[in-house]
């Protein structure tokens, strides 16, 4: 289907609170395509339902959480005046257009998916994959689907979702009708935003593995963390030569410095960070001074959304209505897809005139058998 409006489709699942690599990784994205005035809708959600399928024993830690994922959108500069901020849970017709693609999909196509197959190991589910978690990439292609959008912003570690919800668009169209819009991915400009590593070193930022930089941290936990984030381990004295590769001080650098930051940041000493590393590469550089860079940068960055995060939690309330009503604005989207859905499957029976006459016809005629 040809789309008619530009849309953008993205969330978070509301798990815990979000971090740094959220941030860089499609936070710092959205709202600067909010602002850019090239989309005509922008759909931002929070994913409960679908956080729920590995968290079915504590549901108590999504329904903390929705609040605090809601608070961060806000405080990086989501405007819900530009960008539609709704739950995933609130939305029905996501479960129903979910159930439909399930008819499109194999058992053996979901296990060939990578994301899929990672999670899996990563959560070490094994043979006991809750089905809910197994089918995700069916519920997320609903997501998408639902609202006809035509970008998601995300990141690469998202590519094999995004392409089998293409094969799911594909398969209806052809199947039932052209109502469906295939979707494009948005990839992070910044090749370090793609996946921020952990403060630790290890190849994701993750709340379950503890080492996040939180949007929300405090002044002081950011420099805790900055101070205590692996570097390069063969850098033993401050003369010896260092490695760039694997260093996540410098991975970090590469996400969120301008070479301007640097500069005002070092005094003048380098003019721009490609000097720096320089200097790091063939010694002389201390990693604590490069960390002190990066407490530089990072605060200089979340310090502004700390602030706004504060004025937004003082009336929680309010904030619950923005996604009240998020909520209604999108149910009323998703809905208007829904009946395009069931009309092209030919289940839309009360709507259906055509039908209710044929019949009426057929029974009066005596062939009703």
């Amino acid at each position: 289907m040809e789309p008619k409006e530009k849309i953008i489709l993205t969330g978070d699942r509301p798990t815990g609170k979000l971090h740094i690599g959220h941030y860089v990784g499609s936070l710092r994205r959205r709202v600067e395509l909010q602002n850019s005035g090239q989309y005509d809708k922008i759909f931002v959600f929070e994913a409960d339902a679908q956080a729920l399928t590995d968290n079915v024993e504590n549901p108590e830690k999504i329904r903390q959480n929705v609040i605090e994922v809601a608070l961060d959108y806000l405080a990086c500069g989501l405007d819900p005046e530009r960008s539609t901020l709704f739950i995933q849970s609130m939305i029905p017709e996501l479960t129903e257009l979910s159930f439909y693609y399930m008819n499109l999909v194999s058992v053996s196509r979901l296990q060939r998916n990578p994301t899929v197959k990672t999670e899996i190991q990563m959560r070490k589910f094994e043979s006991s994959i809750p089905v809910g978690f197994f089918t995700y990439p069916i519920s997320q292609a609903a997501d998408i689907t639902a609202f006809k959008a035509t970008t998601v912003p995300v990141g690469e570690d998202q590519e094999p979702m995004l392409e089998q919800c293409r094969e799911i668009v594909r398969r209806f169209n052809t199947i039932y009708d052209d109502v469906l819009v295939e979707p494009n991915i948005l990839l992070p400009e910044n090749s370090a935003c793609l996946r921020l590593p952990g403060t630790d070193g290890k190849a994701k930022m993750s709340k379950s593995l503890g080492n996040c930089i939180y949007i929300s941290d405090s002044a002081d936990e950011v420099v805790k963390k900055v101070r205590s984030m692996y570097t390069d381990p063969t850098h033993l004295q401050v003369s010896d030569p260092g490695h760039l590769e694997g260093n996540t001080v410098f991975t970090y650098l590469d996400a969120f410095a301008s070479d301007a930051q640097v500069e005002r940041l070092t005094s003048g000493e380098y003019a721009s960070l490609d000097e720096m590393k320089a200097h790091y590469i063939r010694g002389g550089l201390g990693d604590m001074k490069c960390k002190k860079l990066l407490t530089g940068v990072l605060q200089e960055v979340l310090e502004p959304i700390r602030m706004r995060r504060a004025e937004f939690e003082r009336d929680i309330p309010a904030v619950f209505e923005i996604l009240r009503r998020g909520s209604e604005v999108a149910r009323e989207q998703a809905a208007c897809t829904m009946a395009d859905v069931r009309r092209a499957m030919r289940i839309n029976y009360f709507e259906d005139n055509s039908l209710i006459e044929e019949q009426t016809r057929r029974f009066a005629s005596g062939n009703g058998n």
